[in-house]
């Protein structure tokens, strides 16, 4: 097992990896599956209840996979995505547009401090 740095939480980031090349604090999938799944549901202005309900969830449940504390097995994700009238394939592309604009900032901002430097 991976020891992790002094200052980082198991439950919010994978471990660091020695690949120069790679994000080290490139985010977990729950986290980002729950912000889409928050996202969409606010969007909609639903509360938690309402969609718990539909999911067939507690509110307690879907609020823990919201914010990422919860690994959901995927028939949990078919459920809850189903409750917003969110297929598995536009939850994903979704996840993967937010990890795409993500390295777009990242690189950016890399460029802005290097031409600051």
């Amino acid at each position: 097992m991976t020891a992790l740095a002094p200052d980082q939480d198991s439950t919010d980031r994978p471990p660091r990896r020695e690949d120069p090349d790679r994000d080290p604090w490139e985010p977990l999938w729950r986290n980002l599956v729950g912000d889409r799944l928050r996202t969409t549901r606010h969007e909609r202005g639903e509360t938690l209840t309402d969609v718990a309900d539909r999911a067939g969830v507690s509110p307690q449940y879907l609020s823990e996979v919201e914010r990422g504390r919860k690994e959901p097995s995927s028939e949990m994700i078919a459920a809850i995505g189903g409750a917003l009238d969110l297929t598995l394939l536009e939850l994903t592309a979704s996840v993967a547009e937010a990890l795409d604009d993500r390295r777009t900032q990242q690189v950016e901002h890399a460029a802005a401090f290097a031409l600051a430097a």
